[in-house]
């Protein structure tokens, strides 16, 4: 019988990759906000129950992370008390779940990559709220699995490889922030790397809530390696195929200090990915995932 994949969020970077990444493994129901809003919780229910997926994807979220501030009460209805609901609806389905977190969970304090237990401790709305999420779904019931990701970028929507582009046409000097370390992540490998790891709950459902439930609910998932946000956006441009059309001519190192924002980011949040490694999971690093999503 062939299984029913729910995604969310299947407008944004990761959405869109895995509507189409996970066809192989099922039928793909992917629906964008307009179908499935997770800040409406009548909507969000009709849409289960309409599909009445065996597999959910949840790739919505709430990630403005400056403007969660201003916003609490929608960023945890979409990044917590949402996910609890489709825990709950999942399990009383006995459907399974794949849902996404971040390293924004910690607080940045660490010198060495966290593991999956390590403290959490998040520091601004938007790590509070997903960290919440993640803890409802664990209170659910549902066979689920939280995969941490980082820095996702692609060219697709909103992130900092867009934007670092769309700069270095418009500006002489990027100045970007030198004192933040992780992992940045191609959202199409992101896409590939939890196709496999639905593989065998597709192949044999029986087994799929006891090899959910032997990773321990939550998983770290990032390309290998590390850089800062400088470091990340020196290697965009050089690897830019259109980089003849750039106005930049230098990036400046500068200091969180020296760019302010409303929500405090972690200065270190790298995340320790040896599970996955232990699972088979092929970790390139993201210098060439980045040259894979420039083409």
């Amino acid at each position: 019988m062939t299984r029913r994949i729910l995604v969310t969020g299947a407008d944004g970077q990761l959405g869109w990759e895995l509507a189409r990444t996970l066809m192989p493994l099922g039928e793909v129901f992917a629906l964008n906000r307009a179908e499935c809003d997770l800040a409406n919780p009548a909507a969000l229910a009709a849409a289960l129950d309409r599909v009445r997926p065996g597999i959910i994807c949840n790739a919505a979220a709430y990630t403005a992370v400056d403007r969660a501030e201003s916003e609490p009460d929608l960023a945890r209805r979409v990044n917590a008390t949402a996910v609890g609901e489709i825990g709950r609806w999942a399990a009383a389905n006995s459907a399974i779940v794949l849902h996404y977190s971040t390293d924004y969970v910690f607080d940045g304090r660490a010198t060495t990559p966290y593991t999956e237990d390590a403290p959490t401790n998040p520091q601004n709305v938007y790590g509070r709220t997903k960290l919440a999420g993640e803890q409802l779904l664990a209170a659910s019931g549902a066979a689920a699995l939280t995969c941490r990701t980082s820095w996702v970028f692609s060219m697709r929507g909103h992130n900092f490889l867009r934007t670092m582009l769309r700069l270095a046409r418009e500006r002489e000097v990027l100045r970007v922030v030198a004192d933040q370390r992780g992992s940045p992540t191609w959202a199409r490998w992101l896409a590939e790397a939890s196709a496999q790891l639905l593989h065998d709950s597709v192949r044999s459902p029986s087994n799929a809530s006891e090899f959910w439930r032997s990773l321990g609910g939550t998983l770290h998932l990032t390309a290998s390696g590390e850089t800062s946000w400088h470091g990340f956006a020196e290697r965009i441009l050089a690897l830019d195929p259109l980089r003849t059309e750039h106005r930049a001519q230098r990036t400046e190192a500068i200091s969180t200090a020296e760019f302010p924002t409303p929500a405090s980011r972690p200065s270190y949040s790298v995340l320790n990915c040896g599970k996955a490694n232990s699972l088979g999971v092929h970790r390139p690093s993201w210098d060439l995932q980045l040259k894979g999503a420039l083409g």
